[in-house]
């Protein structure tokens, strides 16, 4: 009687064997760095993390240790879903490509803690093929010569005399902010312009230093996401 128990709450605690778990996890590790060398080489912008690197290593074991603690489980399920319901993630995700590197991370995770082996190392290799390709060709970027100007300028000021600089050297102009400075005799404007072909973004910078009251001005590339 207490063999047959003892062998049933071994059954029960492990559900893999201790050869199986190892593959499980190391494979889990193996592409958590593939997913984190990835998400290095193309990510762009200013939001780039230490911290969201090995996140996604991490996350990639460990989602791999659950679903071989959850098995077939139901009632474990529900439990590590309870438990943990009580992690929150406090750092906001700036760029919402990170938030797919997240998903990858779990997915492949998932399939190496359930022993699909193929399936992880598949999801895995297509969709990093997939994210290096469309970073390779630039894919969705309208334009290359799209920048955002910044500048302090009075508020009194007559417009025309940097917007005909502005308007001459591109082909698309917009407003896309207006604040007013702390001395209150300032506006800080933002612009988002689009260059002519035939026209370079220092020519402009060097037409509009010779514009009266015009301080701090700033020219900012668009092609990476940016907060104004």
């Amino acid at each position: 009687m207490n063999q047959e128990l003892a062998r049933t709450l071994m059954t029960d605690t492990y559900n893999y064997p201790a050869l199986t778990a190892a593959l499980n996890m190391l494979l889990a590790f193996v592409l958590g760095l593939g997913v984190s060398y990835i998400y290095r080489i193309t990510h762009t912008g200013l939001s780039y993390s230490q911290s969201f690197v090995l996140t996604i290593v991490y996350l990639t074991v460990i989602t791999s240790s659950v679903i071989m603690i959850i098995g077939n489980s139901l009632t474990m399920a529900f439990a590590l879903v309870g438990a943990l319901s009580i992690i929150r993630f406090r750092t906001v995700v700036k760029d919402t490509k990170d938030t797919a590197y997240i998903f990858l991370a779990l997915a492949s995770g998932m399939a190496c803690g359930t022993s699909n082996y193929f399936l992880a190392l598949f999801t895995v290799v297509f969709t990093c093929t997939i994210i290096w390709i469309l970073f390779r060709f630039n894919y969705g970027m309208l334009s290359e010569s799209e920048f955002i100007l910044r500048f302090y300028y009075p508020a009194n000021g007559e417009e025309s005399t940097y917007l005909n600089i502005i308007r001459d050297m591109t082909k698309a102009t917009s407003l896309l902010h207006v604040e007013p400075a702390g001395d209150g005799k300032q506006n800080y404007l933002t612009y988002g312009i689009s260059m002519d072909e035939d026209k370079k973004a220092n020519d402009l910078l060097a037409k509009l230093t010779q514009v009266d009251n015009i301080e701090e001005m700033v020219l900012v590339s668009s092609k990476s996401d940016i907060n104004y």
